[in-house]
């Protein structure tokens, strides 16, 4: 098997950084009224700038696929350019279309010769699934390189227009006219962006590199039922019903494309069943807490921080926070791209140290999967 090193990281950011007071100039407001959800939930995920594919009138100023495609981009340079490419795998929650794939778009936008692709679907871990199809086929000698990404272009699906018919039809029925909390939250916790990481099969000859020890996955779809989702709506014994189920006035009068979350059900267990997770892969690989130099937690909010150090504890996994390397209140939760862009973020920052070691860890709360990575400085 051959040795995987992730040799250059890049991102693409689109537009200027959006601040909290700006937030509902670009996603409209709903029914021209401030949402009631927004200060609660913006004091509590404590992120302060985020990144929006649109323009300050809510048009659109780049696809998932464009932005995907910028990203890679910046990974070209003297040595490695967009002829080197052999493996191209590409992950996001919120691609542009149902088909085709994500990656094939994002080729399609990148031009240059035939590739292998790979699109992975999901919420956060996607990006995460990119990064290990990536890694074993250069790890299996598949490939020499590949090129593995995590993006969103969520801010579209955020737009008030999009529940404008659903606050119209509960008007109707004379309810009171606002959005469920699990939908109206998440359009305060959500961003656009993507990253990029190039991985090959020997470390870069100049810059720093970063060796992949090992990536482990975990899902407990087998236990749970989904707790965020999109195209579906769940029903009262915990079914997810499809979009192709619903008429198409359906889709409109309850939102059905809209992104929703379970709160309780996040509650519950997201911080649990990621403690579980990360102790039976810290177990597999007989590592210790006291051999990780960095932490990188991807969290949906600093609510969770230091419940998640507390949980950590209670399985006997205790990484001092101040080893922790998070920038979530700089550019937002940026589901799949969040572990790419934390990860840019500090191996370009000159701090590293050779035989300094990463641990990414990336939660989902789709229906509860975990992914992990442990990094080492060569």
């Amino acid at each position: 098997m051959n040795q995987v090193y992730i040799t250059k990281a890049s991102k693409y950011l689109p537009n200027a950084p959006v601040n909290n007071e700006q937030m509902e100039l670009f996603l409209g407001k709903i029914q021209d009224s401030t949402s009631k959800a927004k200060r609660i939930v913006l004091r509590n995920n404590g992120i302060q700038t985020r990144y929006y594919a649109l323009d300050p009138q809510g048009n659109p100023t780049h696809t998932n696929a464009s932005l995907t495609c910028l990203a890679i981009e910046n990974l070209f340079d003297n040595h490695f350019s967009l002829k080197n490419i052999e493996v191209l795998s590409c992950g996001t929650s919120t691609p542009d279309c149902l088909l085709p794939s994500h990656a094939a778009m994002v080729h399609g936008l990148l031009k240059g010769q035939s590739v292998e692709l790979n699109s992975s679907a999901g919420v956060c871990n996607s990006g995460m699934n990119a990064l290990k199809f990536g890694y074993l086929s250069v790890k299996a000698g598949n490939s020499i390189n590949a090129v593995c990404t995590g993006s969103e272009r969520v801010s579209a699906w955020l737009r008030s227009d999009k529940y404008e018919t659903e606050i119209q039809s509960l008007t109707l029925l004379e309810e009171h006219p606002i959005i469920a909390f699990q939908k109206d939250f998440l359009r305060f916790m959500l961003s656009d962006g993507a990253g990029a990481f190039l991985l090959e099969n020997v470390p870069h000859p100049i810059g720093t590199s970063l060796r992949i020890e090992w990536m482990e996955a975990f899902s407990y779809a087998h236990q749970l039922e989904a707790c965020m989702y999109a195209g579906g709506e769940k029903q009262a014994d915990g079914f997810l019903k499809a979009w192709s189920d619903y008429t198409p006035e359906q889709w409109l009068e309850q939102s059905i494309f809209a992104i929703k979350q379970d709160v309780k059900l996040l509650n519950e267990n997201i911080l649990l069943k990621g403690a579980e997770s990360m102790h039976t892969a810290l177990c597999k690989h007989a590592l210790s807490a006291d051999e990780v130099t960095y932490f990188l937690p991807h969290i949906s909010s600093n609510y969770f921080r230091e419940r998640l150090y507390e949980q950590l504890k209670k399985v006997g996994i205790n990484i001092p926070l101040e080893r922790w390397f998070m920038n979530l209140t700089k550019v937002g939760n940026v589901g799949s791209a969040s572990p790419y862009l934390m990860l840019e973020e500090l191996m370009n920052s000159g701090n590293l140290k050779q035989g300094d070691t990463l641990l990414l860890s990336v939660p989902e709360s789709g229906r509860f999967s975990y992914s992990y990575a442990f990094l080492r400085v060569m």
